[in-house]
């Protein structure tokens, strides 16, 4: 690939004792590339820019107004380099070629770097159709490459099925074939070869194959189609029934592979299309080749941040690279938002808003968020400390806090018309349970139902103990309620004095609505988002634990004070009961012999008869 260079300078500065202003002077305002080198000489990074002196510029600027990986690079810098070319596209491609070149340290590289295999048309006489890894310019003719080895495959049986060709590799010069130097072999007996090798086939039908093996090749499977039909019509005017038998033969195999083929509008041939999808730390682009209706190329490739690169950046570094990889000449490229780079007149941008190009841009945005949704889940399987990482920084993003949510804590009452009222606390540690940290407190404070109060009472006493024990605060609390009982547990928080140490928010159950203290407007998160799951798998497990607590508590009192009541039985005796037995339903279940340990006789028979009069719930 040749770039029309303009100029060509190099100059050195060291970045914390050199005035780099002056330097910058001497790089002009042109399009071009830039490439930085450490102290040692080493290059460790390449760039493009439509504007080099603004770029290069823009680098050296308040280190608080770039983020951490750039920074560590900016302080590297010790020489600079740069290349002037004529348009914004060469110092595109040249940016390319010269990182694939380098491989420098804080360059994003596409991950996947096997070799793909092609079909490839044999520079030769009667030339030989096969696959191969090796991409040798001999003057042969080479299609793909194909990402799926499998669809290379089929594409290939369905060319030998259609059309007779040699697979010798024998030199057939028409002087070797009038000396009679070959013979014809089981492939010719078997009628996968017409014998081109003792002359059997002339050079003319064996190319008259070769142009409809190409037109396949090249997605313009209606050519092929529209051919074989005028072959069908001429048999039968001729009567050579047989013949049009064959040839509607290989007619309904060219129908039933285009049926399985994804097929777009006819009208839009040779177009690249490419999309992405990124989380914090990998990219994964999809490339689709589209040849006269036809999708002949699928792939989704991976990337690695370096630098914090927006999407934009590294889609703009994706499309040259794998362009080449795929030997794709295309001039029209959809992508799914404006990239940094002015068009010219060989290659042009497309952003469709409509029509069976946005359709295109869809299926690619379907493939490589399913590819993401895949790789992840590939990920997290092999090292579920990523999966955990990966929630907790969602959770941190989402919730706009400032450090990690890997301790949480969440807040629920119970009551029943203000009578057993009871508080439960979960806890949840790197988004899971932690059964052996959740609390329940038996309300003191508070009479009748007063939900609020509840609330308060139960977030004061439980963050006094923790920091009357010295331990640590979770980073995030959540509270089951609305506005409300968000108000009541901040003004625990504000007595305590740690009310600006952690994350507060309460949770509203009807519409889901996030509360933070403060904001009189709601968060709404997306229904399907990991963060608002995990929430509700907090306040569900902090309603299930106080319920449970709850209902243990109620019978245990009811039991209590309804046994009171019986001759005989005393506050003290059923104490000595429950403590024995522990659950209201194993003293009925108990036999004679196992209540004489704590009951005589007399008590024995008023504590039956009791049982047969009422029916308690354990």
């Amino acid at each position: 690939m040749a770039y029309r260079l303009c100029s060509f300078f190099t100059f050195n500065f060291k970045v914390l004792t050199f005035d780099y202003r002056e330097e910058l002077k001497k790089i002009p305002h042109r399009p071009g590339v830039y490439q930085y080198f450490d102290k040692h000489d080493e290059l460790i990074y390449i760039g493009k820019a439509k504007d080099l002196r603004n770029r290069v510029g823009s680098y050296f600027v308040n280190e608080n107004q770039l983020n951490g990986k750039t920074r560590v690079l900016v302080r590297k810098i010790n020489r600079i380099s740069f290349t002037i070319v004529d348009t914004e596209i060469d110092a595109w491609l040249l940016e390319n070629s010269l990182i694939k070149k380098h491989k420098p340290k804080y360059n994003v590289m596409l991950k996947d770097d096997k070799t793909y295999p092609w079909i490839v048309i044999k520079n030769e006489p009667f030339p030989r159709v096969f696959w191969t890894r090796q991409y040798i310019k001999d003057g042969s003719r080479y299609y793909g490459p194909y990402p799926s080895v499998s669809m290379m495959h089929i594409v290939l049986d369905l060319i030998r099925e259609l059309f007779p060709l040699r697979t010798c590799n024998l030199a057939l010069t028409q002087e070797n074939i009038r000396k009679g130097k070959f013979k014809i072999c089981l492939e010719y007996q078997i009628g996968n070869c017409k014998g081109p090798c003792e002359g059997y086939q002339s050079e003319e039908d064996y190319d008259q194959n070769l142009s409809d093996i190409k037109d396949i090749l090249n997605g313009k499977i209606s050519v092929v189609t529209n051919r074989l039909k005028e072959g069908i019509a001429a048999a039968a005017a001729s009567l050579d029934f047989e013949r049009a038998q064959l040839i509607k033969a290989k007619l309904d195999k060219l129908d039933n592979y285009q049926s399985k083929s994804t097929v777009v509008n006819s009208s839009i041939t040779n177009v690249d299309v490419f999309s992405i999808a990124s989380d914090d730390g990998y990219a994964f682009v999809n490339y689709l080749k589209v040849m006269n209706g036809v999708i002949i190329q699928t792939q989704t490739l991976e990337m690695k941040r370096r630098l914090d690169e927006s999407e934009q950046e590294l889609l703009s570094l994706a499309i040259p690279e794998i362009r080449e990889r795929f030997k794709s000449l295309s001039r029209e490229i959809i992508v799914p938002f404006e990239l940094d780079i002015e068009e010219n007149e060989r290659i042009r941008f497309t952003i469709p808003k409509l029509g069976e190009k946005k359709k295109l841009l869809e299926l690619s945005q379907k493939n490589v968020a399913f590819f993401r949704k895949e790789r992840l889940l590939q990920y997290e399987k092999l090292n579920p400390d990523i999966r955990t990482e990966r929630i907790l920084k969602q959770m941190q993003k989402d919730l706009r806090m400032n450090v990690l949510p890997q301790h949480i804590e969440c807040f629920d009452n119970s009551n029943i018309q203000g009578n057993y009222p009871v508080s439960a606390i979960v806890v949840f540690k790197d988004a899971k349970p932690s059964k052996k940290d959740y609390r329940h407190f038996n309300v003191k404070t508070v009479e009748g139902p007063n939900d609020f109060a509840t609330m308060e009472e139960a977030v004061f006493r439980r963050y006094r103990r923790l920091l009357d024990e010295d331990q640590p605060l979770p980073q995030l609390i959540i509270i089951d309620g609305g506005k409300g009982q968000l108000g009541a547990a901040l003004k625990s928080l504000r007595l305590l004095g740690i009310e600006r140490k952690v994350t507060v928010i309460g949770i509203a159950k009807r519409l889901e609505e996030l509360f933070y203290p403060g904001d009189q407007y709601p968060l709404y998160l997306d229904k399907k988002s990991e963060t608002l799951k995990i929430i509700q798998h907090l306040r569900d497990e902090a309603h299930r634990f106080g319920i449970t607590f709850h209902r243990n508590q109620r019978s245990r009192k009811t039991f209590v004070s309804e046994l009171e009541n019986i001759p005989g039985i005393g506050k003290t005796t059923v104490e000595k009961v429950l403590t024995e037995f522990k659950s209201v339903k194993r003293v009925k279940e108990a036999s004679d012999e196992d209540l004489k340990k704590v009951l005589n006789l007399k008590q024995i028979k008023a504590l039956r008869v009791y049982f047969s009069e009422t029916s308690l719930s354990s």
